[in-house]
């Protein structure tokens, strides 16, 4: 049942109207108690549903871990729409979130009893400009992409999956093998317009509304619910050439890791670590040229260390190379794996400190803690990231994403207690979690991950969500009553 400006109520519930909501009761009203005090859900150009499907929904996640159950889900037909039900929100002493493709893996979309807004409702793209262009937050970039290689043009950064939304890449901070040349995602948008947690829709930028912009930019969700953002946009290749290098030892592939980073050469940059026949690891660069004909792919150095005699060389074209994982995607679909708990862990280390790090780490792990899935392992310029709230170290870094995809839902707890142990030697390091994965955390940890900006993040919240309606499920701040 759609909603529309017609359409006298708000919602739906189960197959009749939802009149309004009593903040008392904490439950929804139907016509013959509307009278009664409660306060009216107002008129949509979407709609807001109550039906079991939607809840079901809503109250889970790619993680598969945490299950939160909201009272309401908004498909909103503007952005309208998200403003009336945030001011609603607060009306009510409701909690709210935004929920793009559902690909977080510890509840951190989900609202108990609260509304979760699906931004995949608003995927309309703009105009296509030569360098930037303006889509909805529930835009996928995958879609993206197409639209705009189909003018000679890509975004700078994109994520390894791409089937994310954009609102959600940049709520987090958007990282990928382009990174090495253009920082993370959020270091490449232009404007946003964002629904504050008082309901307001305001546009802001580096020079307008420069608090707002710094403060939605990897802001969690936490002072406003990305709605459109303005991205740039770089001229795109048609080919690329992608090297595979493998090393056994840690410190070679470490070093050899940061030549390449330094030296610039590739326009992509990423490794992983593979297990081996000993049931140890052993790592893998991945280095990819984009260029056009008559244009020709960059050489690998020649002062590298690698095992030479397994180097590879794959020559591809540039959509088929950005949509290189959709294979991987559909066979983890079609056998159950993507539907199975994903206790992920991604880190920022140090790269003064990578080592050690890496080094116990991975010398207690086996193929039976990760169940097969990826464990991603590369470097990144300290100096090209500049959102504030985008926690990294001081110095060059390398991010270590533990992918995991277990069969057996029983280890979850024992994967979660281990993340929580691999964070706190984090820590010590210097090193940042990246918050896409599973760590049990407390507001004060979030307190000393954010460290010196803490104080600037938390006034932020405080006036731009001065309720604390916004997303609770990041459990970034103690949780005050709306």
């Amino acid at each position: 049942m759609a909603l529309s400006r017609r359409n006298v109520l708000g919602g739906v519930l189960a197959g009749g109207l939802l009149f309004g909501f009593d903040p008392v009761r904490r439950s929804w009203l139907g016509e013959a108690a509307a009278g009664f005090g409660g306060n009216h859900v107002p008129r949509l150009d979407g709609t807001l549903r109550a039906d079991s499907a939607a809840i079901t929904e809503a109250s889970d996640d790619f993680g598969h871990i945490v299950h939160r159950t909201p009272i309401a889900v908004l498909e909103p037909g503007s952005v309208e729409d998200i403003a009336k039900m945030v001011r609603y929100a607060r009306q009510n002493k409701l909690k709210i979130a935004m929920r793009g493709q559902g690909h977080a893996t510890y509840g951190q979309a989900q609202v108990q009893g609260g509304i979760v807004i699906q931004s995949s409702a608003l995927a309309a793209i703009g105009q296509i400009k030569r360098d930037r262009v303006t889509v909805d937050a529930g835009v996928q970039w995958a879609d993206l992409l197409r639209a705009t290689y189909a003018q000679g043009l890509t975004p700078p950064v994109l994520t390894d999956y791409l089937e994310l939304s954009v609102g959600g890449t940049l709520s987090l901070g958007g990282i990928g093998g382009a990174a090495s040349h253009h920082g993370a995602q959020v270091d490449n948008v232009i404007e946003l317009e964002v629904v504050t947690g008082r309901g307001d829709i305001e546009t802001c930028s580096r020079e307008r509304n420069p608090g707002l912009f710094e403060a939605a930019l990897a802001g969690l969700g936490q002072c406003g619910i990305i709605t459109k953002a303005t991205v740039k946009l770089v001229p795109a290749k048609t080919n690329v050439t992608v090297y595979n290098l493998y090393y056994t030892d840690l410190t070679t592939y470490v070093a050899d890791q940061r030549k390449i980073l330094a030296d610039g050469r590739f326009d992509y940059l990423e490794g992983s670590l593979v297990s081996n026949a000993t049931g140890g690891w052993d790592y893998t660069i991945e280095a990819a040229s984009f260029y056009s004909p008559p244009g020709s792919a960059a050489s690998i150095p020649t002062d590298l260390s690698d095992d030479q005699t397994r180097r590879t060389q794959l020559d591809e074209s540039y959509l088929d190379f950005a949509f290189r994982i959709e294979p991987l995607v559909g066979l983890l679909k079609t056998i159950g794996l993507w539907a199975t708990p994903h206790p992920w862990y991604a880190a920022f280390v140090p790269a003064s400190k990578v080592v050690d790090y890496i080094g116990d780490l991975v010398s207690g792990l086996t193929i039976a803690d990760t169940g097969g899935g990826p464990v991603l392992f590369y470097p990144f310029k300290r100096s090209l990231l500049h959102a504030p709230l985008l926690r990294v170290p001081d110095e060059d870094f390398f991010t270590f994403n533990l992918l995991r995809f277990p069969g057996d839902p029983t280890v979850v707890p024992g994967q979660l207690a281990q993340n929580r142990m691999f964070y706190d030697d984090l820590v010590d390091v210097g090193g940042h979690q990246y918050p896409l994965g599973s760590i049990p955390l407390t507001p004060e940890d979030w307190k000393k991950h954010y460290g010196r900006a803490y104080p600037i993040f938390a006034a932020a919240k405080a006036w731009f969500d001065p309720d604390d309606v916004l997303t609770p499920g990041q459990g970034i701040f103690p949780q005050r009553r709306c």
